[in-house]
């Protein structure tokens, strides 16, 4: 029979878990979930980590939080760089600046509005330069079909497309649902605005304040905290000092996008 104070005891007396740098590559498992992947981004707070499916799920750092082969080990971000690389908002390692830029490919991202494109290049801005994406802004996705067609997707010429609102039944997955193109790739987020991508304790929040019903949700929020419009946004998004001050369904569409247009397709 089992013996719980046994057990207990044996707990209380196993060496501590060990601390391991969260290096790219480096495999770990999340004890709580039993995810398992290689490690993609690491910041002060979390760890992005892939599966062998190319999934990715965003983990808070935390003591004996992972599982490094069957034995559990506590995750910490890497010591800074050498003076040649620096830490992107993204979390990954910059290339050195030579070599970081290089010419602009073909394939793009778009997102819905200004605000959009400005946080992506925010966040991502060092990752997309150094691979060569460009991120435009869709100004409103009413004639999506229309204009994915005039873009001309192919294998060398892929488009990622990040939507507003992309829930079930929404206009946007119905727009969404017209296009048809195995070089297009459209995800999307289920805030209203991307103002609300960004977790609220950026701003000593808990929640984002509740708009009322016919009120544009920016004039909304700005009522409710007494904010000037004009100067809210670029002070949020100054506040933003990498992915993990953002919403993970909000990060994690991006970094899809990301993945899908950084990929070389065959002609």
């Amino acid at each position: 029979m089992r013996d719980i104070l046994d057990e207990f005891d044996r707990q209380r007396k196993a060496p501590p878990a060990r601390t391991i740098e969260a290096t790219a590559g480096l495999v770990v498992e999340d004890r709580a979930s039993g995810f398992c992947g290689d490690v993609v981004n690491c910041t002060a707070e979390a760890v992005t980590l892939r599966d062998r499916h190319g999934n990715r799920r965003h983990f808070t750092l935390k003591p004996a939080g992972f599982r490094l082969d069957g034995a559990p080990v506590t995750l910490v971000r890497p010591r800074a760089a050498p003076r040649s690389t620096q830490q992107t908002n993204s979390g990954s390692v910059a290339a050195p600046s030579r070599a970081r830029a290089q010419q602009a490919k073909a394939s793009r991202i778009w997102v819905e509005g200004r605000h959009d494109a400005e946080l992506v290049e925010h966040v991502w801005g060092d990752d997309l330069r150094e691979l060569g994406i460009v991120v435009e802004p869709l100004h409103g996705a009413d004639d999506l079909v229309a204009a994915v067609r005039e873009f001309g997707p192919g294998p060398q010429r892929r488009l990622g497309i990040l939507l507003d609102h992309l829930v079930e039944g929404s206009k946007e997955s119905r727009l969404a649902a017209g296009v048809r193109d195995a070089h297009v790739l459209i995800v999307g987020h289920p805030f209203v605005d991307v103002w609300a991508g960004v977790r609220p304790q950026v701003i000593d929040r808990h929640e984002w304040p509740v708009v009322p019903k016919g009120v544009p949700w920016k004039d909304g929020v700005c009522r409710a905290l007494g904010a000037d419009p004009a100067r809210f946004w670029p002070w949020l998004r100054n506040r933003v000092r990498t992915y993990a001050d953002l919403r993970p369904e909000l990060v994690g569409p991006v970094e899809q996008l990301i993945d899908f247009v950084s990929v070389e397709g065959d002609d």
